[in-house]
């Protein structure tokens, strides 16, 4: 068997509607940001929910990110009332992320979580969320700005305080980074086994880590994919994600060799 070039990714995928089909999606920019900013190789997970074999699936890569999405996680997950009317939902990418999560870091897999994917980290660990922050007391609005271009809604607009001593503040060597807002919802009770990295002004959690995680096993409420070779910060959180992907390739293809693997390669 030939070893690997590069480690391989899973991507989250949501189900959306294309000319009246169903399409397993993702956007580009998770994609192309795992390619360039973590140089590993991404694959996509269809949602494919209860039927989706998780074991199989993490078997077969070296890391799992969590991409941000349009629609919301049904809130009978973290046992909230139903959301507002007209609120997209994506039940399939529910029933597929949530088990799939501390699956992966139970495994020993390196995990990301972006916006949507944050606030599933969040909820598998059986945390729950604020479904409108910015109805909520003492809370700023973090939703973009859709009348702005991409370049706009895209761009910082407020500074994330990181915990002292924290894995996010010791990757990154500081201890305030700021960051771009482009989520309605937000960590309101923090899960199980999850340890604050990083707050917004309005004391709004945007960062977290899985405690005791055997690797890299981050989530971040903004959007580090954009532009990611423009920004140092965004470099740095995939390049680091990247790295651990490869030490865990690097640790299976050793254990596969002193298993005897490579006597016939």
């Amino acid at each position: 068997m030939r070893p690997r070039v590069k480690p391989v990714v899973g991507v989250s995928t949501c189900v959306k509607d294309v000319d009246g089909f169903a399409n397993y999606a993702v956007a580009m920019k998770y994609v192309d940001a795992l390619a360039h900013g973590g140089d590993v190789t991404p694959i996509l997970i269809p949602a494919l929910g209860e039927i989706l074999a998780i074991d199989d699936i993490l078997g077969l890569v070296d890391g799992l990110m969590l991409t941000g999405s349009m629609s919301n996680i049904e809130p009978h997950h973290y046992g909230a009332p139903p959301s507002v009317s007209g609120t997209l939902h994506d039940p399939l990418r529910d029933a597929t992320t949530l088990p799939m999560i501390p699956a992966a870091v139970a495994a020993g897999l390196p995990v990301f979580a972006i916006c949507r994917g944050f606030q599933e980290l969040n909820v598998a660990y059986g945390g729950t969320l604020h479904q409108r922050v910015h109805e909520v007391a003492g809370k700023i609005d973090h939703r973009e700005d859709r009348s702005l271009t991409p370049e706009g809604y895209f761009a910082p607009v407020h500074d994330i305080a990181l915990a002292r001593e924290g894995y996010l503040a010791r990757l990154l060597g500081r201890e305030k980074i700021r960051v771009n807002s482009l989520h309605g919802q937000g960590i309101d009770r923090l899960g199980d086994a999850l340890t604050i990295e990083g707050v917004a002004p309005d004391g709004l959690i945007e960062a977290v880590s899985v405690t005791g995680a055997q690797t890299f096993a981050l989530g971040v409420q903004w959007h580090p994919e954009w532009k990611v070779m423009e920004n140092a910060i965004s470099r740095a959180l995939f390049a680091a994600f990247g790295d651990a992907c490869r030490a865990r390739l690097d640790s299976a293809a050793a254990r596969w060799r002193s298993d005897g693997g490579g006597e016939h390669a």
